[in-house]
């Protein structure tokens, strides 16, 4: 892949054979950020895990930095109440499932109460496919709808590996002060391994990067960090 100039003057401020540490790889990454927008920084953490394994939860940042998600609830009677008390910003149970079905998706996320489940399942092929589905392993499907929706306007974030074993997750962005990033970044891997399958081997995380949406990559060393969780 040819890169643009900018990005090979970039990375020539990174040390290719250093590993640095969070806070040093979140100042770098501010550092070397070049685009005339206000870049999200992302970590990528790469894992050993067998075929039949992944790594899926949710976490919540401690640091905010994306706008307030609309999250639409499908819920009916008491708890449909206590969704729009919550400050959900869309309710409803069948109306809002023909409303999907016919095309409708401005929504960011969406909770169901297990009851409604049956009946949002319908909506499978619509919402799995843009990862809206909601589900308990990631407490978008539950009872407890005040305490989902505190969470999620609060900066709750889902992380899910992908085919390849790396889970890629937005912890920031350019204009924050690189110790907040740093400490988003450092909250997310803690969760990562907190959800360490039973049988994964010791070298669980292989390696860690941060970048920016148009920088190259700064590598986190592992040992260290690992040693600090």
């Amino acid at each position: 892949m040819k890169h643009g100039k900018n990005y090979r003057e970039s990375i020539k401020k990174i040390d290719r054979s250093k590993l640095y540490t969070f806070e040093e790889a979140s100042a770098l990454v501010k550092d070397v950020a070049f685009a005339k927008f206000d870049e999200t920084v992302e970590i990528s953490v790469k894992l050993t895990l067998k075929k039949s394994q992944s790594v899926r939860d949710t976490v919540v940042l401690p640091h905010q930095f994306s706008a307030q998600k609309r999250v639409l609830v499908f819920a009916k009677g008491e708890k449909a109440e206590e969704a729009r008390q919550a400050g959900a910003a869309f309710v409803g149970d069948d109306d809002l499932i023909e409303k999907i079905r016919g095309g409708w998706m401005d929504f960011d996320v969406a909770v169901a109460t297990p009851d409604m489940m049956k009946d949002v399942g319908r909506l499978g092929p619509i919402l799995g496919r843009r990862g809206l589905m909601p589900n308990p392993k990631t407490q978008t499907v539950t009872f407890d709808l005040k305490a989902a929706l505190a969470e999620l306007t609060k900066g709750r974030v889902e992380f899910r590996s992908d085919k390849t074993n790396v889970i890629h997750i937005a912890v920031g962005k350019i204009s924050m002060d690189a110790d907040k990033v740093s400490e988003n970044a450092r909250v997310v891997v803690k969760e990562i391994i907190r959800k360490k399958p039973s049988d994964a081997k010791a070298d669980f995380v292989v390696s860690i990067a941060l970048s920016s949406t148009m920088g190259p990559g700064v590598r986190v060393n592992v040992k260290d960090l690992m040693a600090s969780v």
